[in-house]
């Protein structure tokens, strides 16, 4: 018999991700409700079928979590780096899995060494925003996941693909495949709709993005008719806002939901990017290299966590004033 108690939370829960899903899907906090959405079902599943080893898996995941991340990322950047050498942006790993050896180091440290309040404080804090960080970076990874994979059935009057970078005027294997995923759609519309291209020309590339990926389109068989070119964008939001501007120009009336083709770990950012500037669209995943998946989502994650950064800030904020209020009641007494 089930037992309402048990699955009270999950049905919460339950009901404010779908509300908060339906109202409007390219949103943050919906990765935090689906998080705790999935965490609370587990949990009544377990208590309801008195089976303690469905909850241990994820009990051990959440206790080792910090040395299963070291070990990943450490093996991931050398699997990086033979693939494509190293790199600034390639060595995110290797930074992620040191910034997490540090942290293990320096608490015990501090506490041998008996450090003053002052710095235990500090740590309590940084602690504290560490376990932000890796609950927001399991909920984005679990919510991106679900939104990417959720089919969607719409006829697209716009296909919007996102730039990544030339080799001399060939697309690079990441953009290709971004583009064929935008031509899989097209075909599967019986060919209807309209490609928009999305990228400028870098200081080191021949041409535009845009016309790189509008000639492999031609050369798939797509007519001039059914491309126009965004050639002036160099980041996403300007992908997002000249292809909107375009778009509305090209549109008698107020044009359809469009289609946001990019790499798979790009699809939430782009999706979130293109609700905050007004541009109604959907984002679409091309598949990503499983050793490159990793440092991309790192670099995805810390871009939106730089839009996202008041719980930090509320964490230390709120250390700063107990360390005030700490240190005036001492010289007060």
């Amino acid at each position: 018999m089930i037992d309402i108690v048990l699955w009270l939370p999950t049905l919460v829960w339950g009901a404010i991700f779908i509300w908060s899903y339906r109202r409007e899907p390219r949103q943050f906090r919906n990765a935090f409700f689906f998080f705790f959405l999935c965490v609370s079902a587990l949990g009544a599943l377990s208590s309801q079928l008195d089976q303690w080893w469905i909850t241990l898996p994820i009990g051990l995941a959440v206790a080792l979590t910090p040395f299963i991340t070291i070990i990943f990322m450490l093996v991931n950047e050398v699997q990086l780096v033979r693939r494509e050498g190293f790199s600034l942006s390639h060595a995110l790993p290797l930074l992620f899995a040191c910034a997490i050896v540090a942290w293990f180091l320096a608490v015990p440290l501090a506490l041998v060494v008996e450090a003053p309040g002052l710095v235990l404080g500090f740590l309590f804090a940084l602690t504290l925003c560490g376990a932000w960080f890796f609950l927001s970076f399991t909920a984005l990874l679990l919510y991106s996941w679900l939104y990417r994979s959720l089919p969607r059935k719409r006829q697209y009057e716009f296909i919007v693909i996102h730039g990544a970078g030339l080799n001399g005027t060939d697309l690079t294997p990441l953009l290709r495949g971004r583009v064929d995923r935008a031509y899989d759609l097209w075909v599967k519309q019986d060919k209807k709709g309209v490609f928009v291209p999305s990228g400028g020309r870098g200081a080191d590339e021949e041409i535009s993005e845009a016309e790189a990926m509008a000639r492999y389109l031609r050369s798939r068989g797509v007519p001039d008719s059914a491309i126009v070119l965004e050639d002036r964008s160099t980041t996403t939001w300007e992908n997002l806002t000249y292809s909107r501007d375009l778009i509305t120009r090209l549109s008698s009336a107020t044009p359809e939901r469009a289609a946001l083709v990019t790499s798979d770990y790009h699809v939430f950012r782009t999706a979130m990017y293109a609700r905050a500037v007004g541009f109604n669209a959907d984002g679409l995943g091309s598949k990503t290299a499983s050793y490159y998946f990793p440092t991309a989502f790192i670099r995805e994650f810390i871009a939106i966590s730089r839009r996202y950064w008041w719980p930090y800030a509320l964490i230390m904020g709120l250390w700063a004033l107990a360390t005030v209020a700490i240190y005036a009641l001492s010289a007060v007494s």
